[in-house]
């Protein structure tokens, strides 16, 4: 039987960084002091996931820039103030920079919604959107008031224009603006339809602008301002009628304007009853009467009827002295006048043209006569009895003038 040797002490460990042995070692042992199966020299842990850096980048909330940008812009206040809370919650969970921006961009939409607020309660947003229509047309469409006197950059006052110099009336100018009127509908009427709204609606409000019509050169004509298709787009609607002179080469001088702002109480009557005569006058039949006699009797009875209240008017209108002989003398030959279209229309019941023709002209013969001539003449007015020659520009009777703004 072996007896094994005594214990002695324990072989020290392998240094592994002792070299190996020199010389061939036995075959198929590894080198000294390697464990079998593992590379040579000591085993380091490597990093779990791959290299990374000690810190990653935060990124910066984009709902809290958009909201900085509305706050800003001031355009969505409400949607810029949403936004600012809702990128105050995600920045908190998710850990993300923005809060600053946020706020700020919170702060200043509140302070634009409360702008928002201010504007519509007091009625500013009308006019806010009334200035930016003006910008905006700008270039496109211009406006005049009436009263206004100007020069247009063109030769005349005919084809289009796109802009106007404003010059005091006493002076020499191209244009007088007398009055104005607005058109409605969605769409763009057409040229046309803008002229013909405007020969009809203009020569009214000359009337009521130039009350003694006696005193309108006999070389002024209407024209107008009115909207184009591209200008319409834009909200213009807007009618300008003006006073222009039929001679291209020629101006106007002094304002044309002869209405309340400018005569006295005397002045007014008279022109009122005046013109609201002539008003009826004017409407007169086209044909002749032996063609059409029965217009003529019913047009003959209004004659007679306006005068009836006009006489009344004039009757009940307190005259200064320089004015009271006059105007009764006038009133005495529109009393003769009445009684001339009454039987003017008794003729026309009777089919009695002849007799029809003789109180026709009776009745006419008052009509800017001696006695409107010395009435006028005492109260100031003018006394020269316009021409009613179909030829000639008295008062703007060119129906086919006219003027589009762009």
């Amino acid at each position: 039987m072996s007896i094994p040797p005594p214990p002695g002490p324990p072989s020290p460990a392998p240094d592994p960084y002792r070299p190996p042995p020199q010389g061939p070692q036995p075959y198929g042992q590894q080198p000294y002091g390697q464990p079998y199966g593992q590379p040579y020299g000591p085993q380091y842990p490597g990093w779990g996931q791959g290299y990374s850096p000690y810190t990653r980048p935060v990124g910066v909330n984009g709902l809290a820039v958009a909201s900085l940008v509305l706050g800003v812009l001031c355009c969505f206040p409400a949607v810029g103030l949403v936004l600012g809370v809702i990128a105050l919650v995600q920045i908190r969970k998710k850990g993300q920079s923005g809060k600053g921006l946020a706020i700020a961009g919170s702060i200043l939409s509140s302070l634009g919604l409360a702008l928002w607020v201010t504007v519509l309660a007091t009625g500013g947003l009308s006019q806010a959107w009334e200035g930016f229509k003006k910008g905006a047309t700008e270039g496109a469409a211009f406006s005049v008031v009436k009263g206004q006197c100007f020069d247009a950059p063109g030769e005349n006052l005919d084809g289009l224009t796109y802009d106007v110099d404003a010059v005091p009336c006493a002076g020499e100018h191209d244009g007088e603006v007398f009055g104005e009127f607005e058109m409605t509908g969605s769409a763009f009427p057409g040229d046309g339809a803008v002229s013909d709204a405007a020969d009809e609606r203009c020569y009214p409000l000359q009337d009521s602008y130039v009350l003694d019509t006696w005193s309108l050169p006999q070389d002024v004509d209407v024209y107008y301002f009115g909207p184009t298709r591209q200008s319409w787009r834009l909200g213009d609607r807007e009618v300008s009628c003006i006073f222009g002179n039929t001679d291209a080469s020629a101006t106007l001088t002094g304002s044309l304007r002869a209405d309340e702002s400018t005569l006295d109480a005397d002045q007014v009557a008279l022109l009122k009853s005046l013109n609201a005569l002539d008003t009826v006058l004017w409407q007169e039949p086209e044909d002749y009467p032996e063609d059409d006699l029965p217009g003529y009797r019913d047009w003959s009875q209004d004659v007679h009827d306006s005068l009836d209240e006009q006489i009344g008017t004039l009757e009940g209108h307190s005259w200064s002295a320089r004015a009271d002989k006059p105007v009764a003398a006038l009133l005495k030959d529109m009393e003769t006048a009445r009684g001339e279209w009454e039987k003017a229309v008794a003729a026309a019941d009777d089919k009695d043209v002849d007799t029809f023709y003789t109180h026709y002209d009776k009745g006419y013969a008052f009509v800017d006569g001696p006695s409107t001539v010395t009435a006028r003449k005492a109260l100031g007015l003018a006394t020269d009895p316009p021409s009613y020659d179909e030829d000639s520009g008295s008062g703007g009777g060119g129906s086919d003038s006219g003027e589009l703004d762009v």
